[in-house]
């Protein structure tokens, strides 16, 4: 990785601040492009934890440029470049943006999150084992923890501003955004999340669920924005010790859940501070899981 500081919050000069999300800050740069700022912050539970995880943003950015250019063929999304040298100069002299940053084309962002689940891990576990469905889809009976769904199953989500996004069915996903717009997130949701859950497997990595975001530009078309299949947005486990019936050892922030788990704290603000162990541990997850799929080293 490149030898950049730890960086909990970016304060990047001549840029307007447009939006610090859980991990992201958004400055504009212009009318038509954003710069889309990947911290060190990890939150959990809809809280952003107190400590922050080195390397994480560099680990997020490079990702996601990965698999945005590997994916393009399948749909527009929003991604110029992830090359610091090949941005405008008031990024350039942000030395803290340089690793972490993608710029970005501007979009109106669809308020839901476009989950695609191809096991049974999660808050689908959770809704399975209380219905037998999730979101509407009804599934066999007698499946056990992350064992893999006859096939992929779309299961939208609200976009919460604040607390927890909430699981909908796909009814209620078609009256948020008009029949035509869901039918298509719908369609490209499946067929990204099949073709990168393809390639993944020739790396020996499951990805058993992850959500995508969508938005459109200023022609009116729809692009794939946001960040696509990190371990911040996915569950990836190891294929070669994949064994239905229990949670599965993962190289995403699911980690961090485990151990937050074990703790006495009520999943309210404010979030407990990780130990070192875990955030080292941490760091070694989101490197092995950009290694493998990208055959890449940072």
């Amino acid at each position: 990785m490149s030898a950049v500081k730890t960086v909990s919050e970016t304060n990047a000069q001549n840029l307007p601040l447009v939006h610090r999300g859980k991990v992201r800050d958004v400055y504009q740069v212009n009318d038509r492009q954003l710069l889309l700022a990947a911290t060190d912050r990890i939150s959990a539970f809809d809280c952003v934890m107190p400590t922050p995880i080195p390397g994480k943003g560099e680990i997020l950015t490079r990702l996601s440029a990965f698999w945005f250019e590997r994916l393009q063929h399948l749909t527009p999304n929003h991604f110029i470049t992830a090359d610091n040298e090949k941005m405008p100069a008031a990024i350039r002299q942000n030395e803290e943006l340089r690793g972490r940053s993608t710029l970005v084309k501007k979009t109106r962002v669809f308020p839901v999150e476009c989950v695609v689940r191809g096991y049974l891990e999660g808050s689908g576990w959770k809704d399975y084992q209380a219905s037998g469905a999730i979101c509407g889809h009804d599934l066999p009976p007698g499946l056990r923890q992350c064992e893999r769904l006859p096939k992929p199953i779309f299961t939208p989500a609200t976009k919460a501003a604040a607390g927890h996004d909430e699981n909908i069915t796909e009814l209620e996903f078609v009256k948020i955004l008009g029949a035509e717009t869901a039918v298509r997130l719908s369609s490209l949701s499946l067929k990204i999340y099949q073709e990168a859950s393809d390639y993944a497997l020739t790396r020996g990595i499951i990805i058993a669920d992850t959500k995508f975001e969508f938005g459109t530009d200023d022609d009116g078309d729809i692009l794939l924005i946001d960040e696509v299949l990190t371990p911040d947005s996915s569950r990836f486990w190891s294929a070669e010790t994949y064994a239905p019936g229990r949670s599965q050892p993962s190289f995403d922030k699911q980690f961090v859940r485990d151990y937050l788990e074990t703790l006495d704290w009520n999943k309210q603000p404010p979030a407990p501070a990780l130990p070192p162990e875990i955030v080292r541990a941490t760091t070694a997850r989101y490197l092995d899981a950009y290694r493998i799929l990208t055959g890449r080293n940072l």
